[in-house]
């Protein structure tokens, strides 16, 4: 006797890239701590066993996250430098960029610096925005890149960090005010 299934079998192409964007879209409406392996394997319509084959736990699925995150945070940079034309106005639109990246996308910008192996110094960091400022501070940095490196690092991720936690408003000019190599890097 043969048996025949009426429930539809669920085959997927690339689960892990359909469980990273399912995160990305949770994370839009879901706080870090509150993401489920298991919901996101009912969004992408697979059993919660067939998650694990690509995650074995859910800091497996963070850093996965903070992964995308960082590679869209570099997109968004390269973008920013080649629309400026590269030179010291491409090493500011970086900066820039950055805090915009940030303040459009908060919870994977704060899981993209909490999780993940480029949660470090961008001085030691092998990722596409860190590789980015280095060669800009490289090219500005008259003999203290990795000063510079640390320096604009630092004013990019504060004044992002305070306009996401609403110590400043979110505000362009101010962002264009206080990111602008011409004044900021004055020597």
């Amino acid at each position: 006797m043969v048996t025949v299934s009426t429930s539809k079998a669920y085959h997927h192409g690339d689960l892990r890239s359909a469980l990273v964007s399912a995160g990305l879209t949770a994370l839009e409406t879901t706080a870090i701590g509150e993401l489920s392996l298991r919901q996101l394997a009912r969004e992408v319509g697979v059993s919660a066993t067939a998650v694990y084959r690509h995650f074995p736990d859910k800091r497996a699925l963070l850093a996965a996250l903070a992964e995308e995150g960082i590679a869209r945070l570099g997109d968004a940079q390269q973008l920013a430098s080649d629309q400026a034309g590269g030179g010291a106005a491409g090493f500011a639109a970086t900066g820039r960029a950055y805090v915009r990246f940030a303040l459009a996308n908060p919870a994977l910008f704060r899981l993209t610096f909490t999780h993940g192996d480029h949660a470090g110094s961008p001085t030691d960091s092998s990722d596409a925005p860190s590789r980015l400022l280095r060669s800009y501070s490289d090219q500005f940095g008259s003999g203290d890149a990795e000063r510079l490196t640390l320096q604009a690092w630092a004013v990019a991720h504060g004044l992002a960090m305070l306009m996401l936690d609403g110590r400043l408003p979110h505000d362009d000019a101010l962002i264009d005010r206080v990111l602008d190599t011409k004044t900021l890097f004055a020597a």
